[in-house]
């Protein structure tokens, strides 16, 4: 599997979860929210914090049907919707990443066009988000490829097939540095009164992707309304989780906000990953300090049914098995049966080797 590093920390493998709050256009325009965002996303202990890039103008054509629902843009159409969150200005990107970099999170944003890909690379970011919209947007996977980044490729409502061609579009250019990302492209993936349910977050596709990607690494781009599927994705093998996140899940103008997570959910997502990787542990199976003590209660000793005699010979009859673990272990019962008493052993007593003669 290729290593894949964005800044200082490297993905898969025995490191953390890397962490993604995906803050996209939730600022709704104001800069002094996403510096707010950027302050609590890292306090949350994110890894990195995702912007989105894009105009409306040069991501989808007047009059295109949206495919989610929110109130406060219910008689608009895509364009509609997009002009009225997007068309961030690009200098305030800079003023972000100066932040980023201050408080030791990573910035990150998602271009949705090659004006938008080459400032984000002019800046310095170091690694570049597909959306699922552009899997098969194949000039833009090169042109993108092309500057030797890792790239983490959302896969929502893509065949494998189609997946497996954004894969190969963007190694031809030379660039292995992969992360594919599981996504379910509804927003959110669970809506409690519609029919579309947890099953759809379809978390076992992370092992398909494992075992059909060996050199990519893998993640999620995770819609669901819960911690804990990110959680869990993390537990199943994901490398990398993305989670939508907002600072106010009451704000308007977005459909985004109130299917978030706010910056307590995604601390809740980053402990709930991180203890995971303690609940993991090592691959060194050995009594632990803490149980010890339980080791020494908790197993049986071979222990005298009856009142055994100095000088008598020792039957299988006269033993039994108890707890607690600290005299001879039931395994040595053949090596116990045939010795002589060394002295009177009372009934329902824990056998101990100086309680035996050596030979018999």
């Amino acid at each position: 599997m290729t290593e894949v590093k964005i800044g200082k920390k490297t993905l898969g493998g025995s490191n953390p979860c890397y962490i993604i709050a995906e803050f996209g256009v939730n600022h709704n325009g104001s800069l002094e929210r996403a510096k707010e965002a950027v302050i609590k996303a890292a306090k949350a202990g994110a890894d990195a914090i995702k912007f989105q890039t894009y105009t409306a103008d040069e991501l989808v054509v007047k009059g295109t049907p949206k495919f989610w629902n929110f109130e406060d843009d219910a008689d608009k159409d895509q364009h509609e919707a997009y002009q009225a969150i997007g068309g961030f200005p690009l200098e305030n990107y800079i003023e972000i990443k100066k932040l980023c970099d201050e408080l030791g999170i990573e910035f990150m944003s998602t271009p949705f066009s090659i004006k938008g890909a080459d400032f984000l690379n002019s800046i310095g970011m170091k690694a570049f988000k597909i959306a699922s919209s552009d899997l098969s947007y194949h000039q833009f996977l090169r042109h993108i490829a092309r500057f030797n980044k890792p790239i983490l490729l959302s896969t929502g409502a893509a065949t494998l097939g189609e997946i497996d061609e954004a894969v190969r579009v963007i190694q031809e250019e030379g660039n292995n540095q992969i992360v594919i990302l599981h996504c379910t492209l509804c927003y959110p993936t669970m809506y409690p009164d519609r029919n579309v349910h947890y099953e759809d977050a379809n978390l076992n596709l992370l092992k398909v992707f494992k075992d059909t990607f060996p050199d990519c690494q893998i993640g999620i781009s995770d819609h669901t309304q819960t911690a804990f599927s990110s959680i869990i994705a993390y537990a199943l093998g994901a490398s990398v989780v993305e989670k939508h996140y907002t600072v106010d899940k009451t704000l308007g103008f977005s459909a985004d906000h109130w299917f978030s997570v706010d910056p307590k959910e995604l601390k809740e997502i980053v402990d709930g990953c991180r203890n995971i990787d303690i609940l993991r542990g090592s691959s060194v199976k050995k009594v632990f300090e803490c149980e010890k003590e339980t080791r020494k209660l908790d197993k049986r000793s071979i222990v005298s049914k009856v009142n055994i005699k100095k000088g008598q010979k020792i039957t299988e009859d006269m033993l039994t098995c108890k707890r607690p673990g600290t005299g001879i272990f039931p395994k040595l019962m053949d090596v116990i049966v045939g010795k002589v008493a060394q002295k009177d052993i009372p009934e329902d007593s824990i056998i101990q080797w100086e309680d035996l003669m050596v030979s018999s």
